[in-house]
């Protein structure tokens, strides 16, 4: 966990000091080449292997390995000293206080005066770690709670003492927002603070239901996965993943530290549980828990389920559930939860015994955990990866109703909720003029969320300040002249509403506004364009509307570069096909620091079809300077496309070349990507922002490029490397890369560029082998290699 969270400040750019301890004996090879324990190599072992392992893991810790270069690492032995030269010391050591003060007794000897001093401890109270600490520590001493892993889970609990200063708390939360991307969640020094103590309930109130309802691991998170607005991996995924005995660590600990608990027998391990932990069946550290990878008579991977009764791993079985179906077609996640809430099957049925019991436990945890119900959903959404936290849940049932349902099934809501609704307040959220309150139980009235008017929310706007809609779009005012268009279509596809769309919202912008920011609040920027509709043009050979269909699409691409207002497009999760191609064509790009980023055309057997394909020439051209570097230039863009290369983070983009120097800027925070977005635009406007000039200039190498593309697809289909058809697919690229089959290198305009694109995609789409690609995506969700 130390070198993760060190990787992720690295990651924003800052110089980290990674000490470990050093190891106490030889390993057998380190004896075999005669070294000894104060050899350095050996010294610096354990936090050396530490951060080789976290690198090598799966999805990575850096945006990028360059970061690697800004970690320095040692051991408390020899380096302790050098904390003096740096601002923040985390401390990230085993579980356990003695352990935890011995540590802080050295730091305290070397560091400098107004130092940061924090723990990332997840159980242990903080203050009893600042006992017998100066009073300069203690006021710049705090918990830290970095959720694993911190690149990827949001968020980050701050726990001050009653010796922590104000300024240093305000200076934490402010930096883990801004800097480090994180929802900084305020917390008291309470067992487990938020998140863990309201989430480790949720998981253990399960556990124990599973029994009651009959219910099978497969059935379970079925039932509690995506559909319910919750991760993929569900609960019992989750905890293999995790690791059991990381829950079970947890749990045990509020057993012991919360008697007075009205939920404390839940925090009991199961039978099957307890059996499990026996078992070392601890999830994926141990190669089983609920789940159990095989390999079959046939040598194929195949995972087991656990049978929760008789503790034997069995076939997966298919979960089947009316109340699942029904929720299907809904893409609105509250409009679910009510589907879930009258379900007559076990989906419904857990659905109730499950929120019920949670929002009796949260509304009781008030104010014993936070004063503010906000924090808890923030930390269950940021943690937990829940799109909707407890309260939102709740208000999405209805607050009310849901008070009707607990009494049937034996839970009570706190009082003050009975008092909220008495005084003619329905819900513990609402939006007014664009702005979200949350209900304030003290003064007994809504409160707008801190620090929220730093954000843009499309949420909370889309009532009053969409200006125009159709049913892929909605045009949305920002304010100070600048427009969003957002997408709302399934995975944010792009197909004829969405180009209709955004040309609609470039000619407003044009005439009554200042700039343009395409951007959404959707579990993703684009997943690229509607293959179905591709598919059924080529299947019908509607070859003219395809046609037409492909043109429009790339002039929209066009209009984004060349309008007569900045465009800033803001693309954030996965960023694919005509997604990334609006983003090559925008004025400037401000994107999430979580940024997939591809053209991954060749996946569905064609090439990049919106103005791809001409920018990855054009930008080659740009990059040519002799005969080596030509051939590299085209080579390095050939094979990003050919490739199907997707970045894992916005900063891999533009070593990718999805990017161009001084035209982007990374948003560490999601929340913050909109709002930095509009400031780029409104920047782009005030510097007197003058309509770019079509290029005209873009060297091609014709023939003499074909030859380097036409070898390399031989070669790589001849080492069996690619099939026929990738072959096709390479040269068609190539071609148009290349600027056709021209004699000599010439210069060629856009326009030219954009002609061959099409050509050789339409020709592509009607491909037999390129349908059947489309279709396996279509049909499987997976590419098809033929």
């Amino acid at each position: 966990m130390g070198s993760r969270i060190a990787c992720h400040f690295a990651n924003i750019g800052i110089e980290v000091l990674l000490l470990d301890i050093a190891p106490k004996e030889l390993l057998p090879e380190e004896q075999a080449k005669g070294l000894a324990l104060d050899n350095p190599t050996v010294k610096n072992r354990i936090v050396n292997t530490a951060l080789q392992t976290a690198v090598k893991t799966n999805p990575s810790p850096v945006y990028t390995k360059k970061v690697l270069n800004k970690i320095k690492t040692g051991n408390f032995d020899d380096d302790m000293s050098k904390i003096a030269g740096y601002d923040w010391v985390i401390e990230v050591v085993v579980e356990n206080l003695d352990i935890k003060k011995k540590v802080f007794e050295q730091v305290e000897q070397f560091r400098k005066p107004g130092t940061l001093i924090t723990s990332n401890t997840s159980g242990i109270p903080i203050h009893l770690m600042a006992e017998g600490r100066s009073d300069d520590f203690k006021a710049h001493f705090c918990g830290t709670h970095f959720f694993n892993p911190p690149r990827y889970l949001k968020l980050l609990e701050i726990i001050p003492t009653p010796h922590t200063e104000p300024e240093i708390v305000d200076f934490l939360m402010h930096y883990g927002d801004k800097f480090l991307g994180k929802t900084t969640v305020l917390c008291k020094d309470t067992p487990a603070f938020i998140a863990n103590r309201v989430g480790v309930y949720s998981i253990m109130a399960l556990l124990h239901l599973v029994e009651k309802l009959d219910l099978t691991v497969e059935e379970v998170d079925k039932f509690t996965g995506p559909a319910l607005g919750r991760p993929k991996s569900a609960t019992f995924r989750t905890s293999d993943v995790v690791g059991l005995d990381t829950m079970i660590k947890v749990a045990k600990g509020l057993y012991d530290n919360c008697p007075d608990d009205k939920a404390h027998e839940l925090f009991k391990l199961p039978a099957y549980v307890q059996k499990m932990e026996e078992n070392k069946w601890l999830g994926d550290k141990t190669k089983q828990g609920f789940y159990k990878k095989t390999k079959t008579a046939e040598g194929k991977t195949e995972i087991l389920a656990l049978d929760l009764k008789t503790l034997e791993y069995k076939p997966q079985q298919k979960v089947k559930s009316a109340t699942l179906e029904m929720t299907k077609p809904v893409e609105n996640l509250r409009e679910r939860m009510k589907i879930f809430a009258k379900g007559k099957d076990k989906a419904g049925e857990l659905f109730r015994h499950s929120s019920f019991g949670l929002f009796e436990y949260v509304s009781d945890r008030i104010p014993e955990i936070s004063d503010e119900l906000y924090r808890i959903d923030d930390a269950m959404r940021a943690g937990f990866g829940w799109e909707l936290g407890p309260f939102e849940l709740w208000d999405a049932v209805g607050v009310k109703e849901a008070i009707e349902g607990m009494e049937q099934y034996g839970n009570k809501a706190a009082a003050w909720v009975h008092e909220m609704l008495d005084a003619g307040n329905t819900s513990f959220y609402k939006v007014a003029n664009g702005v979200k309150k949350y209900y304030d139980i003290p003064s007994k009235t809504y409160k707008a969320l801190p620090g929220t008017d730093e954000f843009i929310i499309l949420d909370n706007l889309r009532e009053n300040k969409t200006v125009w809609k159709n049913s892929g779009v909605s045009i949305i005012d920002l304010g100070d002249g600048i427009l969003n268009v957002e997408f709302h279509t399934k995975m944010n596809t792009i197909g004829g509403d969405v180009i209709s769309g955004i040309n609609k919202a470039i000619d407003m912008a044009e005439k009554d506004y200042r700039g343009l920011v395409i951007g959404n609040d959707g579990a993703n920027f684009s997943a690229g364009a509607n293959v179905g509709m591709i598919f059924m043009m080529a299947v019908e050979q509607e070859w003219d509307e395809l046609n037409m269909a492909i043109r429009m699409f790339q002039n929209t691409s066009m209009r984004i570069r060349y309008s007569s207002i900045p465009v800033v497009v803001a693309p954030h999760n996965l960023t694919l096909g005509g997604g990334c191609e609006f983003s090559l064509h925008a004025d400037h790009v401000q994107l999430s620091a979580e940024t997939y980023m591809g053209l991954v055309e060749f996946g569905v057997g064609v090439i990049p079809g919106g103005g791809g394909t001409k920018e990855f020439a054009l930008r080659a051209s740009d990059e040519y300077k002799d005969d080596q570097i030509v051939q590299n230039a085209l080579k390095d863009r050939f094979l990003t496309i050919g490739m199907a290369k997707v970045s894992t983070s916005g900063y891999e983009a533009y070593e990718l070349g999805y990017l161009q120097k001084d035209k982007f800027s990374i948003s560490m925070n999601r929340n913050r990507l909109l709002a930095d977005a509009k400031a780029k635009a409104i920047e782009l406007a005030d510097a007197g922002y003058t309509k770019p000039v079509q290029r005209n200039d873009i060297k091609v190498l014709g023939k003499q490029g074909l030859g380097i593309v036409y070898a390399g697809a031989n070669s790589m289909y001849a080492g069996h490397f690619i099939s026929e058809h990738d072959k096709k697919i390479s040269e068609k690229l190539g071609y148009v890369m290349c600027g056709g089959d021209l004699s000599a290198p010439t210069e060629v305009t856009e326009q030219y560029l954009l002609d061959l694109e099409r050509e050789a995609f339409l020709s592509l789409a009607g491909e037999r082998k390129s349908l059947e690609r489309i279709q396996s995506i279509i049909t499987k969700g997976k590419p098809l290699r033929n």
